[in-house]
């Protein structure tokens, strides 16, 4: 089959690879009818590059039809429609019970100390092969699936598998009041899928922050408040209070991560990192690396006293230093961590019908083939052509764009 590959930094291709079996009886085997490109995906493509190895296929956010099943799934069969969470969970260990099933118990990769298993996500995930690809196998299937209708296309649901659970875990753990502001930074795929969410659940104010003209463009369409960083006298901070009454947002989503802009001396160590063999850029990286702070920083000094800071980017540094005195004096609280996909679908999948609230059936700019992934990784990372959101289709040799 044909595949999206990891092969070095800022260098993956369209190979040929082996196609994925039924190893063990709870598998299941998927043929890919769509497969996005992540802004995850972008750390794998440059800063966490040294937990990759070169063949490993990418990707953890995939749906298509399942073609096989191993003799201990009874919950789906051939012919069945699906979309595949981004992590492998069971559904029956306690993490998974009580809707934390990015921690799944019985898929932790406990050799290198982190949560469940994901799908195209290097070493420290446990190097399970992902759905940018013609067909995926599903370990744990019994579970790790969404069935969802025949019938709408692929847009309707494909979002399911990791942006419309991320989005909805990040707006629930900031938890904004109904007449209050939750602002939101960074208006990626993540951001701007939060910034619907809190709106259609009746938040007073969205407020917006990026510095892409197409990203800022969607937003404000949606009715957000935007501020563009390239405007900025001062802080972000400053900006909200001006928009809160001197007050501060009641609650923030940090859509960013690791790799924020602003941050230049961190981001050449990061830099420097990447290009040390890969032994020495692991040690590095799991001791004394540091994430680049400027969103968790705006996020810290726009927050108010006693709000809440909702993490959903990606962060790795295990030396990050935090402004403790400045948090603990505002009585900030913090939630975070990969999204529980399982949990939150009950609460998604009604709003994905005709009437689409949320936008999700126009939510990507580009549909492409497959083989026009390295050019896409190349386009969303320089956030060029308005890109936001790629869709992959294995089937399809054409392509749509703004």
């Amino acid at each position: 089959m044909r595949a999206v590959v990891w092969h070095g930094k800022r260098d993956v291709r369209v190979e040929d690879v082996p196609d994925p079996t039924i190893q063990d009886p709870g598998d299941a085997v998927i043929r890919v009818t769509s497969t996005n490109i992540c802004g995850s995906d972008l750390h794998l493509y440059e800063v966490l590059g040294a937990f990759m190895n070169p063949g490993d296929v990418l990707g953890h956010e995939a749906m298509g039809v399942v073609e096989e099943v191993g003799a201990d799934v009874t919950a789906i069969a051939p012919g069945d429609r699906v979309v595949i969470p981004f992590q492998v969970c069971c559904g029956t260990c306690w993490m998974c019970e009580h809707g934390l099933q990015s921690q799944c118990e019985t898929t932790q990769v406990r050799d290198q100390g982190k949560g469940a298993t994901l799908f195209g996500y290097s070493e420290l995930y446990g190097s399970l092969a992902g759905g940018q690809a013609e067909y995926l196998r599903v370990p744990q299937a019994q579970y790790t699936h969404v069935k969802v209708p025949d019938g709408p296309a692929d847009d309707r649901f494909v979002y399911l598998s990791d942006v419309l659970p991320t989005a909805w875990q990040a707006v629930a753990y900031a938890d904004p009041e109904p007449s209050g502001t939750l602002l939101v930074l960074g208006l990626g795929p993540i951001g701007d899928m939060a910034c619907r969410i809190a709106l259609h659940r009746g938040v007073r104010q969205v407020i917006g922050v990026d510095r892409v003209d197409a990203r800022l463009a969607r937003a404000r369409s949606r009715g957000v408040t935007t501020i563009d960083l390239r405007d900025l006298d001062g802080e972000v901070g400053d900006a909200v209070r001006d928009l809160t009454g001197g007050r501060g947002a009641d609650a923030v989503v940090d859509a960013v991560g690791m790799e924020a802009h602003g941050s230049p001396v961190i981001e050449a160590s990061q830099k420097l990192v990447t290009a040390l063999p890969d032994a020495l850029g692991k040690k590095l990286m799991t001791t004394v690396g540091i994430d680049r702070l400027a969103a968790l920083s705006a996020a810290i000094d726009a927050v108010r006293r006693g709000g809440t800071i909702s993490l959903s980017g990606v962060y790795g540094g295990m030396a990050t230093p935090l402004p403790m005195m400045t948090m603990f004096d505002k009585q900030v609280q913090v939630r975070m961590g990969q999204a529980n996909v399982k949990r939150w679908v009950p609460d998604i999948l009604p709003l994905l019908t005709d009437d689409d609230p949320l936008g999700v059936d126009d939510f990507a700019t580009h549909r492409l083939p497959l083989a026009a992934a390295p050019e896409a990784y190349a386009t969303f990372q320089a956030k060029e052509d308005g890109m936001v959101k790629v869709v992959l289709s294995p089937g399809d040799a054409t392509s749509t764009a703004p």
